[in-house]
C-alpha cells in the first residue's frame, strides 16, 4: 500500500484495487494509535478513528490536493502506480 504523504505524525495510504470495501474514493490516515478511512469527497471517516484535531488536518489537505488525490484514486484504482503528494506545512 503506497504513501501518498506524511506530515504531523500520520501516514496517508492509498490501496491499489481498493474499490469494493468502502466504495467511494478514500485514503488510509494512520497516527499512533489511530487509524481511520476518509472519503475524499465528503471527509467523512468511513472506518476508524482519528482524533478531532488530526481530522481538520486532513480534512485541510484533502481539500488543497483534491485534484492530485482524483487522479492518484483513478490509478490506484486499476492497480497503477501512484505519485507523491506534497504533505500539509
Amino acid at each position: 500500500m503506497p504513501i501518498l504523504s506524511t506530515f504531523f505524525g500520520m501516514i496517508i495510504r492509498m490501496f491499489f484495487f481498493d474499490t469494493d470495501r468502502h466504495k467511494l474514493p478514500h485514503i488510509h490516515v494512520e497516527q499512533d494509535d489511530f487509524k481511520a478511512v476518509v472519503a475524499l469527497d465528503s471527509g467523512e471517516i468511513l472506518a476508524g478513528n482519528l482524533p478531532g484535531n488530526k481530522l481538520k488536518l486532513v480534512h485541510a489537505w484533502i481539500e488543497i490536493h483534491r485534484e492530485e488525490l482524483a487522479a492518484d484514486w483513478a490509478l490506484a484504482s486499476k492497480g497503477e502506480p501512484v505519485f507523491k503528494i506534497d504533505p500539509l506545512r
